[in-house]
């Protein structure tokens, strides 16, 4: 591989450029391997920086991570943002209709699902405190905007509920993500007794699931007496 010619960024316009291409340079590199794979090493050599001058743009290799999380989520919700808006059917059938679309979505976006895997076990830890709150920040601006985008499609919930919702969503993706993708040895005993095969989960069913039956669950509360 043939390493660019790379002068010192010396302006805003430079280093911002120099961040995008070390992201995008992350995003390709998350195709080809799992989040435990890429190490700075590999993605300075990728990017044909110094690993100094790539933590001169960003503070660890989980800096750079979180931010491509970010920019994950945010080409995700514009995604869902492009989907048809709800129409007039009964909320039981569009609850459905919206837990399907969710957790299409999410199966289409591996890297993102892998992030956000690895988000509070790997990714939040080699952080400085600067770079925890900006992240979170970003993180609890994305989930607003998830919120109002749940309202628009279930405007029955609630903005608590809606974000209940999302919160259920997000957590079950985190976990059903790495169940759904065992190792080598896990599918040999699988191939070995097929009868251990229903333990494998399928991502895109469970968070389909979770999310119907979580939309289901709060509107039945929503129509219960106060």
């Amino acid at each position: 591989m043939r390493c660019m010619s790379f002068q010192r960024a010396r302006t805003d316009e430079q280093r911002g450029e120099r961040r995008r291409q070390i992201l995008a340079t992350a995003a390709a590199m998350l195709t080809e391997m799992p989040v435990a794979e890429l190490t700075l090493t590999a993605l300075s050599r990728r990017v044909c920086l110094a690993k100094a001058n790539v933590l001169r743009y960003f503070e660890s290799r989980e800096a750079v991570l979180l931010a491509l999380l970010e920019a994950e989520v945010a080409d995700w919700i514009t995604e869902l943002e492009a989907a048809p808006a709800a129409d007039g059917s009964a909320a039981g059938e569009r609850g459905d209709r919206f837990a399907e679309l969710l957790a299409t979505s999410l199966a289409r976006r591996p890297v993102l699902c892998d992030l956000m895997s690895a988000q509070s076990t790997v990714l939040e830890h080699n952080i400085s405190a600067e770079t925890a709150l900006r992240h979170k920040r970003a993180v609890h601006g994305y989930l607003e905007v998830l919120v109002r985008f749940t309202a628009g499609h279930l405007p029955e919930l609630g903005d608590e509920d809606a974000a209940a919702l999302m919160q259920s969503v997000m957590l079950v993706a985190v976990a059903a993500w790495p169940a759904s993708r065992p190792p080598r040895a896990v599918l040999d005993a699988y191939a070995t007794d097929p009868a251990l095969a229903v333990m494998c989960v399928d991502f895109a069913d469970v968070v389909r699931r979770t999310a119907a039956v979580t939309v289901s669950g709060l509107l039945a509360r929503e129509r219960q007496p106060r």
